[in-house]
């Protein structure tokens, strides 16, 4: 508990004009209390002679003339009570004087020089500098801002006071529920940072109640109170420290008979002057001793600042002077409150509460336990039965306890003896059923034995029909090397004979309407003898090159990678992708080119507004009336903008264009994909169907004959050969020796000899080297098939 009396100081308010020499002056001795001495001017119309008091001398904590820098305010002032607040202690400042005194430069600063920052903004920042520096502890800060005006409260920071008029906002009330003040209708807004704790005291500062008067060209017609609600908490503590600091700017008092104000002004006058009145009221009441009632209650202001005025509070008051000739008597009558205000004194408490979650959470465990001693002591026995989910929760803590290694857990279930019952007759039941099935154990063993076997011949069975499909495989491959192999020999053949014709000096045999026949076919041969050449070792770098999904197996791959090539449609989408591709790099470059048209107009827009700020300024400045049309800079920037616009619209247009065009061959792409995928599943099940039923009576001397037949090769001499008539060929598939073999297996054999390995020898060779080298790769691909899936 710290026991004070409320600190005062005195301002000087800066004359206008030159003052008479004479009228006050400050004694500011380090021994002694600095005191301020106002000395009255001598009135010769009253003689010479006469009982007038000429000087009045007031005390102060500190006085503060009038060359003193905000600053230095801050400094004396508003740090130490900033500092108390950080502490867990409520504060509060506040500026009392005459209208036009410098209250609310004092309290909220002035806005054009940010040296002229007031009490509340460096408070602010101060706050919030310690809050960054102190990671020990978590803190929530809280603002909200209050107005009372015509003896009525207002909330500032309420979003509705844009778009209603003033009686039609809700109005903030006292309530005294506990002996305690809360404010109905008060908002309070969470401020991380010290830009939000500004933004809202800018936003309040807009919506008070300004009005020009002959003593003040922008005098405050209201009182307002800025709060600032700090809370603190250590990590892992159970207690929160509250704490308030209330930053008020009075509304200056003023003599209606010198002002000779009317209408609204004399109204707004007579409740400031009725606000003030009641808050010396209680001034007096408290500097009094013994005296028991308080008339806090006279006024709002009064009943808001409670805790600041003989409470629990460290408050701070400002006299704020205006020492010139016509304002003595005011002054004076400040001087004389503020030595009242210093008579009170103040008890602050630090504010430490525990936190009311975790008081929450120790009551309830609190009464359980006493509710289970009672229990025990009195042995009453319940007897309404345990609901399901109470029996499922015993036997899942049973379960678990059962299962935990560390011979030193226990099994909590509390003191109802229905819980520890049922416990008993769980554990009774696991022991009993424990018994039960070691008896069944030995019968059981006898049946899996029994069980093994036929799983061990699904097991054979399956690893059979794999083998099976993987020699399919490997005799289509063949059957389509023979027929890559053809082919090229029919291709080279074809392109000797146009060369013994050249050298004849004939004309080219191909009719006029195809004069790139010559030049496709010795393209395709060559193709096709480089792929039939390096097909061993392609297999790996199918997946990426096609796309094909992983749970094809690699001849299947090889020989979807032949179709493919030899497809009509392939050429279209290679095409495609290629548009596709010069699309979607133009579509970039547009975006880019977009990108840097929006980033100027923006900044154009700016250079705009920074010209028409400098004019306005310019004006304000000179006192030049802003000229109503733009000039020379202005009319070329927006001239500018207008063309960056007009480029902006037009690239986007072309890039949703371009858009439209990408989705189009995306679709048509993806179409010839899924119609290719089908005609190969197509044609590979027609081939495996025709392999299992071609199967016997083959030997080495058999070979596949292209469709159409070799009787017709000199007409195709004279026809070109196009991608339609290549796709058009049927390969005869080799029928695979495996199911021969499979046909002369004895069935009464084991097993492990029903699936025999294929002799090199008996693979249909044609008597091509390079052919019969990729032959033997599958067969070898075949062999570690076999392997893998445990067949020596």
């Amino acid at each position: 508990m710290v026991k004070q009396t409320i600190q005062i100081f005195a301002r000087v308010k800066p004359t206008v004009r030159k003052q008479q020499q004479g009228i006050y002056s400050i004694d500011e001795d380090e021994k002694l209390t600095p005191s301020l001495e106002i000395i009255l001017p001598r009135d010769l119309a009253d003689g010479f002679v006469n009982n007038k008091r000429e000087s009045y001398r007031f005390k102060f904590q500190r006085i503060f003339d009038q060359d003193a820098k905000q600053e230095t305010i801050f400094e004396n002032i508003a740090k130490p009570v900033a500092e108390s607040i950080l502490a867990g202690y409520n504060g509060t400042i506040f500026a009392y004087g005459q209208t036009g005194s410098g209250k609310t430069f004092t309290i909220t600063g002035g806005a054009e020089r940010y040296s002229d920052r007031g009490i509340i903004p460096r408070t602010l920042s101060y706050i919030f500098e310690q809050l960054q520096k102190d990671s020990s502890k978590i803190y929530t800060t809280h603002i909200s801002y209050l107005e009372i005006y015509n003896e009525c409260g207002y909330d500032l920071l309420d979003p509705r006071h844009e778009a209603s008029s003033l009686e039609d906002l809700p109005k903030v009330t006292v309530l005294e529920p506990d002996q305690n003040i809360h404010l109905k209708n008060l908002s309070l807004h969470q401020a991380a940072t010290e830009e939000e704790a500004l933004n809202l005291l800018f936003l309040g500062d807009t919506n008070r109640m300004i009005a020009e008067t002959p003593m003040n060209q922008a005098s405050t017609r209201s009182h307002c109170i800025f709060t600032i609600h700090l809370s603190s908490k250590e990590p892992g503590s159970a207690t929160v420290r509250h704490a308030k600091l209330h930053l008020v700017d009075l509304a200056g008092s003023e003599r209606v008979a010198k002002t000779g104000v009317g209408g609204q002004l004399l109204t707004e006058a007579k409740y400031i002057n009725l606000s003030l009145h009641y808050l010396e009221q209680v001034i007096i009441a408290l500097s009094e001793k013994h005296r028991s009632h308080i008339p806090y209650r006279n006024s709002m202001m009064t009943s808001v600042l409670r805790d600041s005025l003989g409470g629990n509070c460290m408050t701070t008051m400002i006299a704020t002077l205006s020492l010139e000739k016509r304002n003595i008597d005011e002054s004076i009558s400040t001087c004389r409150f503020a030595q009242r205000v210093a008579l009170i004194k103040n008890e602050a408490v630090l504010n430490e509460e525990i936190d009311p979650k975790l008081m929450i959470i120790r009551l309830q465990k609190e009464i359980q336990e006493l509710k289970d001693e009672l229990a025990i002591v009195t042995g009453e026995q319940r007897t309404e039965a345990l609901t399901e989910a109470e029996l499922l929760q015993l036997e899942k803590l049973i379960t678990s306890f059962l299962e935990d290694q560390d011979p030193e857990s226990k099994l909590e279930v509390g003191t109802d003896m229905r819980k520890i019952h049922h416990c008993f007759h769980y554990l009774k039941k696991l022991l009993n059923d424990k018994k039960i099935h070691r008896q069944s154990t030995a019968p059981s063993e006898n049946k899996d034995q029994n069980c093994q076997e036929p799983l061990k011949e699904e097991e054979y069975k399956k690893l059979r029909d794999i083998l099976q499909q993987r020699d399919n495989e490997i005799n289509i491959l063949v059957n389509m090397l023979k027929k890559e192999k053809k082919k090229a020999q029919d291709a080279l053949h074809l392109s000797s004979v146009d060369r013994s014709q050249l050298s004849h000096g004939q004309s080219s045999p191909f009719p006029p309407g195809n004069p790139d026949g010559p030049k496709t076919l010795p393209f395709s041969a060559s193709t096709q003898a480089l792929d039939s050449s390096t097909s061993p070792y392609r297999s790996s770098l199918l997946h990426r090159k096609t796309g094909m999904r992983e749970e094809m197996s690699l001849g299947r791959q090889e020989a979807f990678e032949i179709f493919k090539r030899d497809h009509a449609d392939s050429v279209t989408i290679e095409d495609n992708k290629q548009i596709l591709k010069q699309r979607f790099a133009e579509a970039k470059a547009l975006g880019e080119s977009i990108n840097e048209a929006r980033s100027k107009i923006g900044r154009l827009k700016e250079e705009i507004t920074q010209r028409h700020m400098q004019q306005v300024a310019l004006g304000i400045s000179e006192n030049i009336p802003v000229p109503s049309m733009p000039d020379q800079l202005e009319e070329k920037l927006r001239s500018q903008l207008e063309e960056e616009k007009r480029r902006y619209k037009t690239m986007f247009a072309r890039l949703k264009a371009l858009k439209v065009e990408i989705e189009h061959l995306q679709l048509l792409m993806d179409k010839a994909k899924v119609k290719l995928q089908k005609e190969f599943e197509a044609w590979w099940a027609k081939e495996a169907t025709s392999l299992q039923v071609n199967s016997p009576a083959v030997t080495p001397s058999n070979h596949v004959k292209p469709f159409p037949q070799m009787s017709e090769a000199q007409h195709e001499r004279s026809q070109p050969l196009s991608n339609s008539d290549v796709y058009a060929r049927k390969i005869l598939p080799s029928p695979g020796p495996l199911l021969h073999s499979q046909e002369q297996s004895s069935p009464g054999a084991p097993m492990e000899n029903s699936i025999p390995e294929r002799p090199v020898s008996s693979v249909p060779l044609t008597g091509d080297s390079q052919t019969d080298s990729d032959i033997l790769a599958f067969i070898k691909a075949r062999h570690n098939i076999l392997q893998r899936t445990g067949f020596q």
